[in-house]
């Protein structure tokens, strides 16, 4: 029988942690680290994210606006606003919830955001930083994936890795930070030829395809860590992951669910990566005073 992988219980104890630091920074500073999330329209999905942010930042102590803008708006008043908070010496944090409405430029949008206030990490230098391994930000799930792996003790180093996904937002960055930390990873993809000879080599697994019950048990090694990073809707409109769950479980050293996996993790890692950026933004502002005496 698998260990469970809970991310809600990771959650707390991450959060539980900022708690402590962020009434530590308000008490050297006199002001909470500052976050400002922008959605544009009414996507439901994207509305429920939003507002999940708005209530983890208030419940660490962060300062959180959340700018609601029609799905009219148009790329001129986006830009406008983002370069109005990146003045704002209050925010430490910009994130621009996606997907966007079709006619905006999602690029010109994340070119918009000054890298030290891209708590998301989709700016192309803070990839080219994690690229590099020398990073202040990497996108929230696999930081979330990261956490729950060091929660539970399981070192990546001389493991057997694979990623099935090569999005900007998760497998890219998961295989760079798996690599980091010395796995050798495998990444796997629509293209990809004899998938599940690749997957029942994985000491660690990681899914992130979108495909409901897409990982079989043919396609695990006993013993295997097993991380589903998907969200999807079964036949029957139930919540589910990438993972056949009942089937893949009972082969497994530890799991994911989902829901309870790696989704709490996901909006709980925005925090100490906007804390991180309060930091280095009040540093700066010192060092600026500094430098005019």
């Amino acid at each position: 029988m698998a260990v469970l992988m809970d991310g809600k219980a990771v959650s707390a104890a991450v959060r539980g942690r900022i708690r402590l630091d962020c009434e530590a920074f308000t008490k050297k500073f006199g002001r909470a680290p500052g976050l400002s999330v922008i959605l544009v329209g009414n996507d439901p999905a994207s509305c429920v994210y939003v507002r999940n942010k708005k209530r983890a930042c208030e419940e660490v102590g962060f300062s959180s606006s959340v700018y609601e803008l029609p799905g009219n708006t148009t790329q001129e008043e986006l830009l406008l606003l983002i370069d109005r908070l990146n003045r704002d010496p209050a925010v430490d944090g910009i994130l621009v919830q996606l997907p966007l409405p079709a006619h905006l430029d999602e690029k010109a949008v994340t070119l918009a955001i000054r890298p030290e206030k891209d708590v998301d990490a989709f700016h192309p230098i803070n990839v080219g930083a994690v690229c590099a391994g020398e990073y202040t930000f990497v996108p929230c799930t696999p930081a979330g994936v990261m956490e729950l792996l060091a929660y539970y003790g399981i070192d990546p180093a001389g493991k057997d890795c694979v990623v099935i996904g090569r999005s900007n937002i998760v497998g890219k960055p998961q295989a760079l930070l798996l690599l980091e930390k010395n796995a050798t990873v495998t990444v796997c993809h629509s293209r990809t030829v004899g998938l599940a000879e690749h997957t029942r080599r994985a000491d660690i697994l990681v899914s992130a395809v979108g495909k409901a019950g897409f990982v079989r048990a043919d396609m695990v090694k006993p013993g295997a860590v097993v991380i589903d990073v998907g969200m999807n809707r079964n036949a029957e409109g139930k919540l589910c992951g990438d993972v056949d769950f009942p089937a893949v479980e009972p082969l497994c050293s530890y799991i994911t669910p989902v829901p309870g996996g790696v989704g709490p993790m996901t909006i709980t890692m925005l925090l100490p990566k906007t804390l991180t950026a309060a930091e280095k933004n009040l540093a700066n502002q010192e060092k600026a005073i500094d430098n005019t005496y």
